[in-house]
C-alpha cells in the first residue's frame, strides 16, 4: 500500500485532514461526509469532482477506502468509530473518544476484536514544547514525575455562532464543565506514560458569558488527578475571559514549562527548563529554546503549532506498518478523557475523590457496561445528569435564535 485511502467525516474540522491528503505523498482523500449540505457544496467547489461526497454515513462507510477520520460532533465519535472498525477500516478519532462508560467499554472491546488501528487525535500532545517535555522525560533528564499542570483556556464567545450554529442542543451547549478535558490533560499523560488512578473535580460558576452563548455549564472545569506513581496533575480548561495554552512538569531532576499562549516568546513553541545533572544537586541552570526550530518548514506551516501534521502523519505511518509510529491508542485516549468524566461525578458528589477505571483490565469492564451517565438525553435515558451541578440554567430560545442569525449572516 503506497497511499492510504482516507475518508473524512466532518467538513469543518476535517479540513485539516483534507489538506494533509492533498499535499502529502502517503495519503489520498477519496470521500467526504457531512450532514451540512452547504459545507459539502463548498468543498466540492474547492476540491473538485474526483472525490465522493456523501450526506449519508451509511453510504459513506461503503466507499472504497482504508481509513476514516472522525471529525464530527465530539460527543458522537464512539458509535461511528466502532462502525468503521467493524467494517474493516482504521480510525483516527478527533476529540473526544466517547461520552459514556458504556461506550468506553464497547470501544475498547471493538478495537481489540477487530485489530484495526485506533488512533486518538489529541494534537496538543504534539505541540513543540510539550513534545520536547516528553523527549526530556523519556530520556530521564527530568527524573521521576512529581507534579504537572496543563491549561487549555479558550474564550469561544466570538466564534460560538460558527461552531454551534445556534443549535440549542448542540453538544457544546450541553456539555458539563470538565467534559472537554484532553487538551489540558492529554499532553501530561503522553509525556509521562503514567496512568491516572483518582480525581477530584471542581466547577467554576455559570456566568453572564455562558448565558450569552447559550452554554448551560459552569464556565470552566478543573481536575486534580493522582497518578499511579503518586504524582499529581492539575488540569484546568474552559472559557475564562483570556486564552491560555500552557504546560509545566516537575520531576526529581528539575522543571520544564512552555511559554504562555499570549506571551511574546513563542508560546507553546518555546520551552523553559531548569534541570539538575543528578538528584540533589540543586544548582540553577535555566535555559530556554524553541524545539520547533528543528522541525522541517513543511511542519511549521500547519495549525496548532504543527501538531495537526504530526497527528495525521503518525496515523498514516502506523497504517503503513510502522509499529513505532507515535499514535495514541484507545487505552491512552481513555486515560486522557476519563479524569474529566469522573471529575464531574466528583463535583456532583460534593467534591469527593473518584477512582478512575482501568479498562485494560477485562474484569473491570462489566461494572460499566451499561453505564450511560451523561448530559445527552438521547443516550443517557434514565441516567441523565444536568450540564451544571446546580441544575441547568433557563436560557431563552431568543438567545439561540440570535446566535443562529449571526451564523447565517457570517457575523
Amino acid at each position: 500500500m503506497s497511499k492510504v485511502k482516507i475518508g473524512v467525516f466532518g467538513v469543518r474540522r476535517g479540513s485539516v485532514v483534507m489538506k494533509y491528503c492533498q499535499t502529502q505523498p502517503d495519503a489520498q482523500l477519496v470521500a467526504i461526509c457531512d450532514k451540512w449540505e452547504q459545507g459539502l457544496t463548498d468543498k466540492k467547489k474547492e476540491l473538485g469532482e474526483d472525490i465522493a461526497y456523501y450526506t449519508s454515513f451509511d453510504d459513506f462507510i461503503n466507499h472504497d477506502m482504508d481509513a476514516v477520520v472522525l471529525a464530527n460532533y465530539a460527543n458522537e465519535h464512539a458509535p461511528y468509530a466502532m462502525r468503521c472498525m467493524e467494517k474493516g477500516l482504521h480510525v483516527l478519532s478527533e476529540v473526544l473518544p466517547c461520552q459514556t462508560m458504556a461506550e468506553a467499554v464497547q470501544l475498547v472491546e471493538t478495537t481489540e476484536k477487530t485489530g484495526k488501528v485506533y488512533a486518538y487525535a489529541e494534537n496538543y500532545c504534539f505541540m513543540a514544547a510539550p513534545y520536547e517535555m516528553r523527549k526530556l522525560y523519556r530520556s530521564g533528564k527530568l527524573g521521576e514525575f512529581e507534579y504537572g499542570e496543563g491549561e487549555y483556556i479558550h474564550n469561544c464567545e466570538s466564534i460560538w455562532p460558527r461552531i454551534t450554529r445556534g443549535e440549542k442542543h448542540h453538544w457544546r451547549n450541553n456539555m458539563y464543565a470538565t467534559f472537554y478535558c484532553t487538551h489540558s490533560i492529554g499532553p501530561l499523560i503522553h509525556i509521562t506514560g503514567l496512568r491516572p488512578v483518582s480525581v477530584t473535580g471542581f466547577e467554576l460558576p455559570f456566568n453572564a458569558r455562558m448565558e450569552r452563548m447559550g452554554a448551560k455549564s459552569g464556565s470552566a472545569g478543573m481536575e486534580i488527578i493522582t497518578m499511579e506513581n503518586g504524582g499529581i496533575i492539575k488540569s484546568v480548561h474552559g472559557g475564562c475571559s483570556k486564552n491560555s495554552i500552557w504546560f509545566c512538569i516537575y520531576g526529581t531532576l528539575g522543571r520544564a514549562e512552555s511559554s504562555r499562549e499570549d506571551a511574546q516568546y513563542g508560546a507553546y513553541s518555546r520551552i523553559f527548563t531548569n534541570l539538575d545533572r543528578y538528584e540533589g544537586e540543586c544548582f540553577d541552570r535555566p535555559d530556554t529554546y524553541c524545539p520547533e526550530a528543528d522541525e522541517p518548514s513543511i511542519v511549521r506551516k500547519w495549525g496548532h503549532g504543527g501538531s495537526d501534521y504530526h497527528v495525521m502523519h503518525n496515523f498514516v505511518d502506523r497504517i503503513l506498518g510502522n509499529t513505532e509510529a507515535d499514535t495514541i491508542d484507545i487505552y491512552e485516549a481513555l486515560d486522557m478523557f476519563l479524569p474529566g468524566m469522573f471529575a464531574y461525578r466528583s463535583v456532583l458528589a460534593g467534591g469527593i475523590p473518584m477512582s478512575i477505571p482501568n479498562l485494560r483490565i477485562v474484569s473491570e469492564r462489566d461494572k460499566w457496561r451499561n453505564d450511560t451517565w451523561c448530559t445527552d438525553p438521547a443516550v443517557a435515558k434514565d441516567q441523565l445528569v444536568p450540564s451544571y451541578s446546580k441544575g441547568n440554567p433557563d436560557i431563552p430560545d431568543e438567545t439561540y435564535q440570535r446566535i443562529y442569525e449571526k451564523w447565517i449572516n457570517g457575523v
